[in-house]
């Protein structure tokens, strides 16, 4: 049993508080970095929170709740300097359904339900379930909540009016609205769009010359950049009694109260209580966690640079992060690629960054309110298409299809459901294909049979070159014996790659004997190893 003494516990207190450690070996020469990344981070929060949050159906101070908050929590939890956590946009697109359905109250639940959700599979080590969701399926899910997030925003990029919750609602509403669309709006996303890719390409380093040192310090901040010159457009033609662009409108006046989640809500000219808003959520209860969990290990992994990554701390880090977000009425949260990578670049030294980014989004939502009514929707509308465009990996779709079609196939058909149903049922017909493909391959083991001279005896060799299990129990026994039955020798089993077997398997290899036997042949196994050995004496001691 693991010790309770006060060392045992004082580690697994700096272990689950992080902060403890870092906190101790904290160099002053560190906060202008840290400061310098997380104010660099919050540049590009505040405008992708604004933006995820009109994604979601919100008003946009949603998420910038979701932003400050994450960002103060992870400090004293997260394990990772380089991540930081917030409203993103496939977070964003999945509690859509639920807002357009019922309320910002139930998502707010959802948030809260989530964080716990996530943060006690943490602590019981149940992480694992996430490995039964393989590469093509995170990737045909991502591909497709880019799409349907991109699609979703050409609406405000045309200024056409309306909503639709998939690419098909999408296309139907902008072909049946052609003749609404404003030409003001569609230059300003145009152009938002290509002066975002050129910022991003400008050829910046952080350490290089001063000229190299602006760009990169451009290319970082260029998010807030063009909504910052997209807002004052507008703000000059408002002065002159004009209004060429349309506006993301007012929104919720400075900063939210603090409180518990409401576990009840009002919609649809009744009122829900807990069971039935839980019931509300359907497959999203459990989709969101599965998705934001998965979202953020790759991110971290993707960050620990050569580092061991303590996933049960993380799982814990990101289920605290919703549960406190939830008492500021948060959207749900999880790590952010664009976010991280900005942080990484900035040069942060610990979790500490979070402190400046998150005062930075307080001050915007508390003081910048009502200028942010001025951001034209085209603006926020370029800013999301773009990043859906780099959140696309080329690379990885030509990988799968070169190096194993099957992936590829799993990757389209998670995509294809995700695109034209839901993403949680995308995600379901995703997993129960891979496991398909898995099970279709394990019954089909790989064998190596071959004759060879044994004692001056010619013998049939049977050697698996893969672990075996039931549901090719059945197959191997039919081909030995269709192998023994052609040749007429008796046959050598050599368990050598055999780790483990299970009692299906015992039991056919006994029957096989049996078989071989009444044919005036035998079966001998060789090279067990001691478990593949102990379930053989006890369900077929005759080999």
């Amino acid at each position: 049993m693991p010790r309770c003494d006060e060392d045992s516990c004082l580690a697994y207190t700096r272990r689950r508080l992080p902060i403890l450690s870092w906190l101790r070996t904290y160099k002053p020469m560190w906060l202008p970095q840290d400061a310098l990344a997380g104010f660099t981070v919050g540049l590009t929060a505040i405008p992708q929170g604004i933006a995820y949050g009109i994604v979601a159906e919100l008003s946009p101070e949603y998420g910038l709740y979701a932003s400050f908050m994450a960002s103060f929590v992870y400090i004293v939890f997260g394990s990772c300097r380089s991540i930081t956590i917030g409203p993103t946009a496939i977070m964003a697109t999945m509690v859509r359904p639920l807002v357009l359905a019922y309320s910002a109250d139930v998502v707010v639940l959802l948030t809260f339900l989530k964080g716990c959700i996530i943060a006690i599979l943490g602590f019981v080590h149940l992480g694992f379930i996430l490995d039964f969701i393989s590469l093509p399926v995170i990737t045909g899910f991502t591909v497709a909540a880019s799409i349907n997030i991109a699609a979703s925003q050409f609406k405000s990029l045309l200024g056409i009016p309306g909503r639709s919750e998939d690419l098909v609602g999408t296309f139907v509403t902008v072909f049946s609205n052609l003749r609404e669309i404003r030409y003001q709006d569609t230059l300003l996303g145009i152009a938002t769009i290509a002066t975002l890719v050129l910022l991003k390409n400008l050829p910046g380093r952080r350490n290089g010359t001063w000229p190299q040192k602006i760009a990169w310090a451009v290319t970082l901040a260029r998010n807030a950049l063009v909504v910052v010159v997209g807002a004052a457009m507008a703000y000059i033609f408002f002065v002159h009694g004009k209004e060429p662009f349309k506006l993301t409108g007012s929104i919720g006046n400075g900063l939210p109260s603090f409180g518990l989640p409401p576990f009840s809500t009002t919609a649809n000219n009744r009122t829900y209580n807990f069971l039935e808003t839980v019931t509300a959520m359907g497959t999203t209860l459990f989709s969101v966690p599965i998705v934001s969990t998965i979202q953020h290990m790759a991110i971290a992994k993707a960050f620990t640079m050569g580092k061991s990554l303590d996933a049960t701390q993380e799982m814990f880090a990101l289920g605290m992060c919703n549960v406190f977000g939830s008492f500021v009425r948060s959207i749900p949260v999880t790590g952010s690629f664009t976010r991280t990578a900005v942080n990484h670049s900035s040069g942060v030294k610990t979790t500490l960054g979070g402190i400046f980014t998150g005062c930075l989004v307080l001050l915007a939502s508390s003081l910048l309110s009502s200028t942010f009514r001025f951001i034209p929707r085209a603006t926020l509308a370029g800013v999301i298409i773009c990043a859906m465009y780099y959140m696309l990996d080329f690379k990885t779709y030509v990988l799968l299809w070169r190096a194993k079609k099957i992936d590829f196939l799993t990757m389209s058909i998670t995509l294809s459901f995700c695109v034209f149903h839901k993403l949680e049922w995308g995600i379901l017909v995703g997993v129960f294909f891979s496991l398909l493909v898995l099970l279709y391959f394990s019954t089909r083991p790989s064998v190596q049979v071959e004759l060879e001279q044994v004692e001056g005896r010619i013998v049939i060799r049977v050697t698996p070159e893969e672990t075996i299990s039931f549901p090719a129990a059945e197959r191997l026994r039919a081909t030995v014996a269709k192998l023994a039955e052609k040749h007429s020798y008796n046959v050598v089993l050599d368990c050598e790659n055999l780790k483990r077997i299970d009692v299906t398997v015992a039991k056919n290899l006994q029957l096989l004997g049996n078989d071989l036997r009444y044919r005036g042949q035998t079966i001998v196994c060789i090279n067990c190893q001691n478990e593949v050995q102990a379930v053989l004496k006890t369900i077929a001691p005759d080999l």
